[in-house]
């Protein structure tokens, strides 16, 4: 028996340990980075401290190009949604209601863009649309990125609408109802879940995504591509208190979604 507890012993304890070197690893570089944030040191440093200061956040407040680049990042990320959402909702229903022979050959046709490399996607993007007159900008970093975004949100769609009950929407339509009126009532409420969860993917993806935006943005830019740029001449803290900033948003969006789970669990053996 005491071999066998001094054996639970030990395996506690290197779990707890892993467990802790896990989170030191993944919430570190959060912590050095949100601390240089706050760090008068003209440089993004922990180690030469100057003391607290506020200053980088007004830094912030008066940089045009970082501000404006948040927002082309915003216009990209909803464009990327209204885009992505319903290519990729096609693609499943084809891929899962249309059965073929060639349907494993139109799977990877449709998921290969996932495949592809970022730059690849950015220049052959360019191009193509560049041979009916349409120049770098938004709109192009848009398809650009949706063109990969979309194979997320149709893998997503996918494994949804393989759990679908098909009997509701075959007796809706034998009741008369139109397929429109099936599609909104019975398969939209079904694969609002997935919708929500494809939209959010689809946002982070286009929010942080570099390497096919850098070819496609042309004389506009995003947050991501203005940081890389700054690269060549070195960062300041305020790059850090972007950082921070998303922490805090994303804090508060994930502490808002667990409450709201907790809420709708309650509510559900309250009934």
């Amino acid at each position: 028996m005491s071999t066998q507890r001094q054996g639970r012993d030990w395996s506690t304890l290197v779990l707890d340990i892993y467990v802790v070197v896990f989170f030191v690893y993944l919430f570190a570089p959060l912590l050095v980075m949100s601390l240089a944030a706050f760090n008068a040191y003209e440089y993004p440093s922990v180690t030469q401290w100057r003391g607290w200061t506020l200053q980088w956040f007004g830094e912030l407040a008066r940089d045009d190009r970082i501000l404006q680049g948040v927002v082309n990042s915003l216009i990209v990320a909803l464009g990327v949604i209204l885009v992505a959402l319903p290519l990729g909702l096609s693609g499943a229903f084809i891929l899962t209601r249309l059965r073929g022979r060639y349907n494993n050959l139109l799977y990877a046709i449709l998921v290969s863009p996932l495949l592809i490399p970022g730059i690849v996607l950015g220049i052959s993007t360019l191009i193509f649309w560049g041979r009916v007159d349409v120049p770098g900008g938004l709109f192009l970093t848009v398809m650009a990125q949706g063109s990969f975004i979309a194979a997320y949100s149709m893998l997503l769609f996918m494994a949804r609408l393989q759990r679908q009950d098909r009997g509701l929407e075959e007796a809706a339509l034998d009741l008369g109802a139109s397929s429109f009126f099936m599609f909104r009532r019975i398969t939209v409420p079904f694969l609002m879940p997935t919708i929500l969860t494809a939209a959010v993917i689809a946002f982070l993806q286009s929010i942080e995504n570099y390497n096919t935006t850098v070819f496609a943005i042309g004389g506009d830019w995003t947050l991501v591509t203005e940081i890389g740029s700054r690269f060549r001449f070195g960062l300041s803290p305020v790059i850090n208190v972007i950082g921070v900033i998303f922490v805090v948003f994303t804090v508060i969006a994930a502490s808002v979604y667990v409450l709201q789970k907790e809420r709708e669990r309650k509510r559900k053996l309250a009934r």
